[in-house]
């Protein structure tokens, strides 16, 4: 009996044209199908790249050092901006385009703190409580969405449009910065080399570190990361069993505004805080949830890491090409691995 006409033929003639037709290509979707393949081929592009770099770092001598340790303090930023983020997009589904907008209003708000006490930690942990606040009332809009992706995108898109007007009329386009706290000040030297690194950058690394650890131990030894993990893991049962789940939400908004508002008052230290500010650490963000997988903490942790050096090294070397290399490196992540590092077909993996 033939099959009707116009039907697809069996999946195994189908496969013989393909072979027949365009034998190269059909070769090489074959290999690229097999996971040993991919994981060979990662592997090697890997061992290319550590060789490109070894090489070109040889040729700066020890000013590579420095490239660095500049990747490894941007890597530190990101990772307490993509951290809040990503528990955000784990449990609440949302792509909260204005977490740039939070991390500039937690920044600016340390800074007026720090001004009229001239404390920075004080300051610090003010902007994290203001930019927290800020964060939960844009969570109580969102509920009233009740999970409309696209209306979501749109509102925290306009969120931070209305963030960054706000800012400007607050504290101008002027761009200026904190004062980093006392004991912070200065640079040390750089062991086996003649040149200096400042004191507060390192700082900003250790406190990534610590950020990580807190986490770490609220999402695994406490109730409250139960909850969220549970939350990840199947909503609808965690609501059943009679959790609020708007509350575990609510307090997962906070703890990621906070997280912004300390990543603002950090980068506003080292950096600056000014106009676009926002845009470009929601722009790195991104890559780096996108890199790590949607939802995993730990693939966060790990593409901060990557994309920080990355960046580092192609500003360094190719600062014409340096956003090419920055995507390109999330493509070729993407393509081997297509959930991210650590992240899951079905569902986010804290």
């Amino acid at each position: 009996m033939h099959p009707p006409t116009g039907a697809a033929p069996p999946a195994g003639r189908r496969e013989r044209a393909e072979a027949a037709s365009d034998p190269l290509r059909y070769r090489l979707s074959a290999f690229s199908q097999r996971p040993e393949a991919r994981r060979l081929f990662g592997a090697a592009v890997a061992l290319l790249l550590v060789y490109y770099a070894a090489s070109k770092s040889l040729e700066i001598g020890d000013r590579s050092l420095l490239v660095l340790l500049n990747g490894l303090t941007s890597a530190g930023l990101y990772f307490l901006m993509a951290s809040g983020f990503t528990l955000v997009f784990g449990l609440a589904r949302v792509t909260n385009l204005a977490h740039g907008g939070i991390y500039l209003l937690g920044g600016y708000a340390a800074l007026s703190v720090q001004r009229a006490t001239d404390n920075w930690l004080a300051a610090t942990a003010l902007g994290a409580l203001f930019a927290g606040g800020v964060s939960v009332v844009l969570y109580q809009v969102l509920r009233l969405l009740r999970g409309d992706g696209l209306r979501e995108t749109m509102l925290t898109l306009g969120a931070t449009i209305v963030i960054a007007d706000q800012v400007l009329a607050k504290w101008g386009g002027i761009p200026t910065d904190l004062d980093p706290p006392s004991f912070l000040r200065g640079s040390i030297d750089l062991p086996g080399s003649a040149l200096l690194y400042p004191k507060f950058r390192l700082a900003v690394v250790a406190l990534a570190l610590l950020a990580g650890l807190v986490l770490w131990v609220l999402l695994y030894r406490t109730r409250l990361g139960m909850l969220i993990r549970a939350g990840v893991d199947d909503p609808d049962m965690v609501s059943i069993l009679g959790i609020r789940v708007p509350l575990v939400l609510g307090s997962v908004f906070v703890l990621a505004g906070a997280l912004a508002g300390i990543a603002g008052a950090a980068g506003g230290t080292y950096l600056s805080l000014a106009q676009g500010e926002d845009n470009r650490i929601l722009l790195a963000s991104l890559i780096v949830v996108i890199a790590g997988g949607l939802g995993s903490l730990r693939g966060a942790g790990a593409a901060s890491v990557i994309v920080g050096l990355v960046e580092a090294f192609a500003q360094t070397h190719h600062p014409v090409l340096s956003v090419l290399i920055t995507f390109g490196m999330l493509i070729a992540i993407l393509a081997l691995r297509p959930h991210g590092l650590m992240g899951g077909a079905d569902h986010a993996r804290l």
